[in-house]
């Protein structure tokens, strides 16, 4: 027992003191498929590879979804990233949707009805 076991009491740590997670990833993934298909909109995450992927990510979108775009490999393709951009800016102005930036690689793109406020909430001050 080192110095900080005598300190802090020693604690023998045993399998009963983990939770296996795959338990729980697998009763997840089997009941959001089933609420996936009961909800009106879903929220999904995607990151983009290449300029080709738009239009599955924009279909998505517009079907009345949320994305949250990550484009960080495409982050040094300054080109593609402005031609990517712009037609996300054009796809949203046509379905009446919003599109804002997250942090340095990330967007969130919305449908028809739903528009995205830019005012950061503070805890205990919204």
């Amino acid at each position: 027992m080192g110095i900080l076991g005598k300190i802090l009491g020693e604690k023998r740590v045993t399998d009963e003191d983990y939770i296996d997670l795959e338990k729980y990833v697998e009763k997840s993934i089997d009941t959001s498929q089933a609420d996936l298909q009961r909800a009106k909109m879903c929220v999904r995450v995607g990151e983009i590879q290449r300029y080709e992927d738009l239009k599955t990510f924009l279909d998505y979108v517009y079907g009345g979804n949320v994305l949250i775009l990550d484009f960080s490999p495409l982050a040094e393709e300054e080109v593609i990233l402005k031609r990517i951009t712009s037609e996300i800016k054009k796809a949203v102005q046509d379905m009446d949707g919003d599109v804002a930036g997250i942090g340095g690689n990330l967007m969130v793109i919305t449908p028809s009805g739903v528009k995205i406020d830019r005012k950061k909430l503070r805890g205990g001050y919204a």
